[in-house]
């Protein structure tokens, strides 16, 4: 499944409207940055929404624990609902690349969008992260047939029963493995190149089945299988194939303007979403915490509430 193209959604534009200097800039428009511009729309704030088109949710093929949808959601459908409640808000969604953030002022901020800038009171890092992708040939074979899970927490459940296959390299990945066994008893870890040396002890210590040999290929056979080639001679079929090779937050521009990061290079937050910069804000995966939908959204509505609140009163028109 293809990211939702930002120029898609209603009332995209090519890139942010006007000069004028913005109550707020929420840089993403997933699930976190969608939430926060609606909240922020309805609070009468003057919010503009900045998109490079690859929220990490329009990959997800259903979802079937986002609440209030008990059949599940398409990710690019849920993200295409949420751009049509901003739009009915008054807000828009703009395609571009923020490039650059710098304060130039003590309570302003200016963003580099290429050819263009824009300006603004508050910023709002809702860029989430990006899945390490598993470099074996074949790889985009099982992405395409939508057999390469990278969320147990979000889907393990509809795999209940089934043969789970985990590509993993560290500990993080054998992390992952133990949580999948409480919807199979069919887990097999998968080493990948560059793998931790001790990974076969180590899963064993946890009780989990291990392969023995890197896997060098992937394909998906008739039946709809992935088939995983272990060395030269060795074959596995699973039903499923989870990549547990970890994420990388896009945090790079919150970095250069002095944001704090964690040992995870996730951005550090307290309790109102607002990072060690004064008048900076995130929120969503690229926060370490949970990588759900849910959390998401429940960053977002905090973090928009207290930008809201520092802004102060809004005159009696709105904005």
């Amino acid at each position: 499944m293809q990211d939702i193209p930002t120029q898609a959604l209603p009332n995209a534009q090519s890139r942010p409207r006007g000069t004028d200097v913005a109550d707020c800039v929420v840089i993403g428009a997933g699930p976190a940055g969608l939430t926060a511009a609606i909240y922020l729309r309805r609070f009468h704030r003057d919010v503009r929404v900045i998109d490079a088109g690859e929220p990490r949710a329009g990959k997800i093929s259903r979802s079937h624990n986002v609440p209030g949808f008990p059949d599940g959601i398409a990710g690019h459908e849920l993200l295409l609902r949420m751009a049509v409640h901003l739009e009915r808000m008054g807000g828009v969604v703009a395609r571009g690349k923020v490039c650059s953030v710098i304060r130039v002022e003590e309570d302003l901020f200016e963003l580099g969008l290429g050819e263009s800038s824009l300006r603004c009171r508050y910023v709002l890092f809702c860029t989430g992260v990006v899945d390490r992708p598993a470099a074996i040939p074949g790889a985009d074979l099982v992405e395409d047939a939508g057999l390469m899970r990278y969320c147990p927490v979000c889907d393990g459940y509809e795999h209940t029963g089934k043969r789970i296959g985990v590509l993993a390299n560290s500990a993080h990945s054998l992390d992952e493995a133990k949580f999948l066994k409480n919807f199979s008893d069919s887990v097999k870890v998968i080493p990948v190149e560059g793998c931790v040396e001790s990974i076969g002890a180590q899963a064993a210590e946890l009780e989990l089945e291990c392969l023995a040999g890197l896997a060098t290929e992937l394909s998906v056979d008739p039946s709809g299988c992935v088939v995983v080639q272990v060395g030269r001679s060795h074959q596995q079929s699973v039903d499923v194939l989870y990549s547990a090779l970890g994420v990388d937050p896009r945090a790079s521009l919150a970095r250069s303007l002095g944001v704090k990061l964690d040992d995870r290079q996730g951005i550090v937050i307290d309790q109102h979403c607002r990072t060690n910069v004064p008048n900076v804000y995130a929120a969503g995966d690229v926060v370490s915490a949970l990588d759900q939908i849910s959390v998401a959204v429940g960053h977002a509505a905090i973090a928009a509430t207290s930008i809201h609140n520092a802004l102060g009163s809004v005159n009696s028109s709105g904005k």
